[in-house]
Protein backbone atom coordinates (compact mmCIF):
# COMPACT_ATOMS: atom_id res chain seq x y z
CA UNK A 1 0.00 0.00 0.00
CA UNK A 2 1.04 3.42 -0.18
CA UNK A 3 2.65 5.15 2.48
CA UNK A 4 0.68 7.77 4.05
CA UNK A 5 2.12 11.40 2.70
CA UNK A 6 0.92 12.35 -0.79
CA UNK A 7 3.48 11.92 -3.89
CA UNK A 8 5.45 14.87 -4.49
CA UNK A 9 3.96 17.34 -7.46
CA UNK A 10 5.75 17.56 -10.69
CA UNK A 11 3.89 19.07 -13.96
CA UNK A 12 0.37 19.15 -13.79
CA UNK A 13 0.13 17.01 -17.08
CA UNK A 14 2.62 14.47 -15.68
CA UNK A 15 1.08 14.14 -12.36
CA UNK A 16 -2.63 13.84 -14.18
CA UNK A 17 -1.20 10.97 -16.78
CA UNK A 18 1.24 9.07 -14.02
CA UNK A 19 -1.41 8.79 -12.01
CA UNK A 20 -3.48 6.25 -14.48
CA UNK A 21 -0.56 3.75 -13.38
CA UNK A 22 -0.20 4.81 -9.60
CA UNK A 23 -2.02 1.44 -8.52
CA UNK A 24 1.37 -0.42 -9.74
CA UNK A 25 3.14 1.00 -7.19
CA UNK A 26 3.42 -0.55 -3.74
CA UNK A 27 4.74 2.62 -2.28
CA UNK A 28 4.87 6.39 -3.00
CA UNK A 29 8.82 6.60 -3.65
CA UNK A 30 8.28 4.32 -6.58
CA UNK A 31 5.39 6.49 -7.47
CA UNK A 32 7.70 9.36 -7.39
CA UNK A 33 10.32 8.22 -9.20
CA UNK A 34 8.34 6.79 -11.96
CA UNK A 35 7.03 10.76 -12.83
CA UNK A 36 10.37 12.13 -12.16
CA UNK A 37 11.58 10.11 -15.02
CA UNK A 38 8.68 11.41 -17.54
CA UNK A 39 9.64 14.82 -16.68
CA UNK A 40 13.44 14.03 -17.55
CA UNK A 41 12.23 12.11 -20.79
CA UNK A 42 10.54 15.43 -21.91
CA UNK A 43 13.14 17.65 -20.71
CA UNK A 44 15.35 19.56 -22.83
CA UNK A 45 18.19 17.63 -21.18
CA UNK A 46 20.64 16.81 -24.38
CA UNK A 47 21.97 13.51 -22.35
CA UNK A 48 19.19 11.92 -20.38
CA UNK A 49 21.06 10.55 -17.90
CA UNK A 50 19.76 9.80 -14.41
CA UNK A 51 22.15 11.88 -12.88
CA UNK A 52 21.11 15.01 -15.29
CA UNK A 53 17.20 14.31 -14.40
CA UNK A 54 18.01 14.47 -10.80
CA UNK A 55 18.98 17.34 -10.91
CA UNK A 56 16.54 19.00 -13.45
CA UNK A 57 13.43 17.57 -10.24
CA UNK A 58 15.60 18.60 -7.37
CA UNK A 59 16.89 15.21 -5.72
CA UNK A 60 20.29 15.30 -4.22
CA UNK A 61 21.83 12.33 -6.24
CA UNK A 62 20.23 9.79 -9.01
CA UNK A 63 20.38 7.01 -6.03
CA UNK A 64 16.68 6.52 -5.75
CA UNK A 65 15.74 6.77 -9.52
CA UNK A 66 18.62 3.99 -9.94
CA UNK A 67 16.80 1.97 -7.17
CA UNK A 68 13.37 2.37 -8.84
CA UNK A 69 15.02 0.93 -12.73
CA UNK A 70 16.84 -1.74 -11.25
CA UNK A 71 15.41 -2.93 -7.89
CA UNK A 72 11.85 -1.16 -6.68
CA UNK A 73 9.17 -4.30 -7.40
CA UNK A 74 6.95 -3.03 -10.07
CA UNK A 75 6.16 -5.04 -13.10
CA UNK A 76 7.23 -3.60 -16.96
CA UNK A 77 4.76 -5.73 -17.83
CA UNK A 78 1.76 -4.59 -16.10
CA UNK A 79 2.75 -1.22 -16.77
CA UNK A 80 2.98 -1.91 -20.93
CA UNK A 81 -0.29 -3.84 -20.86
CA UNK A 82 -1.92 -0.86 -19.06
CA UNK A 83 -0.81 1.81 -21.07
CA UNK A 84 -1.85 -0.56 -24.63
CA UNK A 85 -4.95 -0.96 -22.58
CA UNK A 86 -5.36 2.88 -21.90
CA UNK A 87 -4.80 3.33 -25.88
CA UNK A 88 -7.07 0.91 -26.37
CA UNK A 89 -10.53 3.08 -24.72
CA UNK A 90 -9.30 6.40 -26.52
CA UNK A 91 -9.44 4.82 -30.04
CA UNK A 92 -12.42 2.79 -29.54
CA UNK A 93 -12.00 -0.13 -31.67
CA UNK A 94 -10.99 2.16 -34.62
CA UNK A 95 -8.08 1.34 -36.49
CA UNK A 96 -4.90 3.41 -36.79
CA UNK A 97 -1.85 3.22 -39.44
CA UNK A 98 0.68 0.91 -37.83
CA UNK A 99 4.64 2.06 -38.67
CA UNK A 100 7.42 -0.73 -38.42
CA UNK A 101 10.40 0.79 -37.74
CA UNK A 102 13.97 0.03 -36.72
CA UNK A 103 16.15 2.66 -34.14
CA UNK A 104 19.41 2.44 -32.77
CA UNK A 105 21.92 3.97 -30.21
CA UNK A 106 25.90 4.17 -30.38
CA UNK A 107 27.42 2.42 -27.30
CA UNK A 108 30.56 2.37 -26.17
CA UNK A 109 32.07 -0.69 -25.23
CA UNK A 110 30.26 -3.89 -24.39
CA UNK A 111 28.80 -4.15 -21.41
CA UNK A 112 25.29 -3.23 -22.69
CA UNK A 113 23.49 -6.82 -23.50
CA UNK A 114 23.15 -7.29 -27.27
CA UNK A 115 25.53 -4.47 -28.47
CA UNK A 116 27.87 -5.23 -31.22
CA UNK A 117 29.03 -3.35 -34.66
CA UNK A 118 25.85 -3.70 -36.56
CA UNK A 119 24.02 -0.85 -39.03
CA UNK A 120 22.21 1.97 -37.01
CA UNK A 121 19.70 3.45 -39.09
CA UNK A 122 19.49 7.01 -37.31
CA UNK A 123 22.99 7.05 -38.24
CA UNK A 124 23.18 5.45 -41.24
CA UNK A 125 26.64 4.11 -40.85
CA UNK A 126 28.05 0.75 -39.18
CA UNK A 127 28.70 1.50 -35.50
CA UNK A 128 29.12 -0.14 -32.18
CA UNK A 129 25.79 -0.31 -30.94
CA UNK A 130 22.18 -1.22 -30.09
CA UNK A 131 19.26 -1.64 -31.92
CA UNK A 132 15.60 -1.45 -31.36
CA UNK A 133 12.55 -2.66 -33.37
CA UNK A 134 9.61 -0.31 -32.83
CA UNK A 135 6.11 -0.47 -33.73
CA UNK A 136 3.95 3.31 -34.24
CA UNK A 137 0.39 3.96 -34.20
CA UNK A 138 -0.90 7.10 -36.22
CA UNK A 139 -4.54 7.61 -35.58
CA UNK A 140 -6.31 11.51 -36.75
CA UNK A 141 -3.40 12.86 -37.10
CA UNK A 142 -1.27 11.63 -33.37
CA UNK A 143 1.50 9.31 -33.88
CA UNK A 144 2.18 7.53 -30.74
CA UNK A 145 4.75 4.32 -29.63
CA UNK A 146 2.99 1.11 -29.00
CA UNK A 147 5.63 -1.25 -28.32
CA UNK A 148 9.03 -2.46 -28.84
CA UNK A 149 11.92 -4.53 -28.83
CA UNK A 150 15.45 -5.42 -29.02
CA UNK A 151 17.34 -7.15 -31.89
CA UNK A 152 19.61 -9.41 -30.40
CA UNK A 153 22.71 -10.39 -33.06
CA UNK A 154 23.41 -14.04 -33.07
CA UNK A 155 26.74 -13.38 -31.47
CA UNK A 156 25.14 -11.30 -28.53
CA UNK A 157 22.67 -14.16 -27.73
CA UNK A 158 22.27 -15.35 -24.38
CA UNK A 159 21.20 -18.74 -22.23
CA UNK A 160 17.47 -18.97 -23.27
CA UNK A 161 17.36 -16.72 -25.96
CA UNK A 162 16.07 -16.70 -29.45
CA UNK A 163 17.11 -15.35 -32.88
CA UNK A 164 14.83 -13.69 -34.50
CA UNK A 165 15.43 -11.26 -37.91
CA UNK A 166 14.05 -8.16 -37.60
CA UNK A 167 11.05 -8.60 -39.78
CA UNK A 168 10.29 -11.63 -37.61
CA UNK A 169 9.98 -9.34 -34.48
CA UNK A 170 7.97 -7.05 -36.58
CA UNK A 171 5.27 -9.48 -37.34
CA UNK A 172 5.38 -10.95 -33.45
CA UNK A 173 4.76 -7.23 -32.32
CA UNK A 174 1.58 -6.99 -35.03
CA UNK A 175 0.85 -10.37 -33.84
CA UNK A 176 0.77 -9.10 -30.36
CA UNK A 177 -1.27 -5.53 -30.86
CA UNK A 178 -4.21 -7.50 -33.02
CA UNK A 179 -4.10 -10.25 -30.05
CA UNK A 180 -4.67 -7.11 -27.65
CA UNK A 181 -7.39 -6.09 -30.05
CA UNK A 182 -5.77 -3.03 -32.16
CA UNK A 183 -6.73 -3.15 -36.09
CA UNK A 184 -4.58 -1.49 -38.71
CA UNK A 185 -6.14 -0.34 -41.81
CA UNK A 186 -2.00 -0.06 -43.06
CA UNK A 187 1.23 -1.32 -42.27
CA UNK A 188 4.11 1.05 -43.45
CA UNK A 189 7.70 0.18 -42.82
CA UNK A 190 11.07 1.41 -44.19
CA UNK A 191 12.83 -0.77 -46.83
CA UNK A 192 15.31 -3.16 -45.14
CA UNK A 193 19.02 -2.59 -46.31
CA UNK A 194 18.12 -1.89 -49.93
CA UNK A 195 15.75 -4.19 -49.89
CA UNK A 196 12.21 -3.22 -50.28
CA UNK A 197 10.13 -4.79 -47.40
CA UNK A 198 6.37 -5.93 -48.84
CA UNK A 199 3.82 -5.02 -45.94
CA UNK A 200 0.18 -5.73 -46.90
CA UNK A 201 -2.69 -3.84 -45.42
CA UNK A 202 -4.43 -5.82 -43.16
CA UNK A 203 -8.20 -6.20 -42.99
CA UNK A 204 -9.76 -4.42 -39.89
Amino acid sequence: MFESRPAAPTVKFVDEYCQWYKKLFSDVRSFEAFKYLHVGCISELKRKTLPEIAKIVGLDNQQGLHHFLTKSPWDIEKLRTLRLELILEVIKSRPIILIIDETGDRKKGSSTDYVKRQYIGNLGKIENGIVVVTAYGVFCGMTFPLLFEVYKPRETLKTGDKYLTKPQIAAMLMKKLKSMGFKFNLVLADSLYGEPARWAALPT
